[in-house]
């Protein structure tokens, strides 16, 4: 039974010493001391090993303490077997001396936990979408306010939109109807491209009817050139 522990505890320091051998820490000052300063030196940094691999929290860290306590264990263990025999083998003090160093360093700062995203805004919105004067596509800031609300209709169950056009009194009235009917059926297809049905959608054209801005007749007001779009769950 003895030869058989003596047998697995030579094939686990060979283990060990594979693991490292291709690793050099760098020079310890304890090579500097005598044999019996030295040994003291080697047999407390052993025991500060020992200590911490019994213990659990360093067990159960999400960090390297756990090896650096088994690789200065076994490191420090193989420098006293030298010492006793009146060697002083560099590479084993050395790595006894940077793996307890790095045991005894500080834990590194926990990784802060990632913020929680805003709480999406499931509020039923009345959105407006601005276009230059004769023009029936929306302005670059309006295709992106299209794209946001298209992406969040999904997350929020919004299944009905109301998407009406209107025009400043520039204009006859007449080609105002079309034109703001042009406008929304514009931003309707959009809202399709990105994902709402077409069916879910009401296209109106009122024209320069329901004004943002009050004007007198033939005044081209960027405010009342626009869609509005309405949402809701049902």
């Amino acid at each position: 039974m003895r030869n058989a522990v003596g047998k697995a505890a030579a094939a686990g320091l060979a283990t060990v010493m594979l693991t490292t051998a291709a690793w050099a820490a760098p020079a310890s000052p304890l090579l500097q001391l005598g044999k019996s300063e030295l040994r003291d030196a080697l047999t407390s940094r052993y025991d500060t090993a020992v200590k911490a691999v019994g213990d659990a929290s360093v067990r159960a860290a999400q960090d390297s303490r756990w090896t650096y306590a088994v690789e200065a264990k076994n490191q420090c263990g193989i420098a006293i077997g030298f010492i006793k025999s009146g060697t002083k083998d560099a590479d084993s003090i050395n790595k006894c001396d940077d793996f307890v160093a790095r045991l005894s360093a500080p834990p590194p700062p926990p990784v802060p936990a990632a913020s929680a995203p805003p709480a999406l805004d499931c509020t039923a919105p009345a959105v407006s979408i601005f276009f230059d004067w004769n023009m029936d596509t929306p302005l670059p800031e309006g295709v992106s306010t299209i794209s946001t609300l298209t992406q969040t209709a999904a997350q929020c169950g919004w299944t009905r939109f109301g998407v009406t056009g209107y025009t400043d009194t520039s204009g006859s009235n007449r080609y105002n109807d079309g034109l703001s009917l042009r406008r929304a059926r514009n931003v309707a297809s959009l809202m399709s491209q990105g994902g709402v049905s077409a069916d879910a959608i009401t296209v109106t054209g009122l024209g320069e009817t329901q004004l943002k801005i009050e004007t007198a007749d033939g005044v081209r007001e960027p405010m009342n050139r626009r869609v509005e779009i309405t949402a809701s769950a049902n």
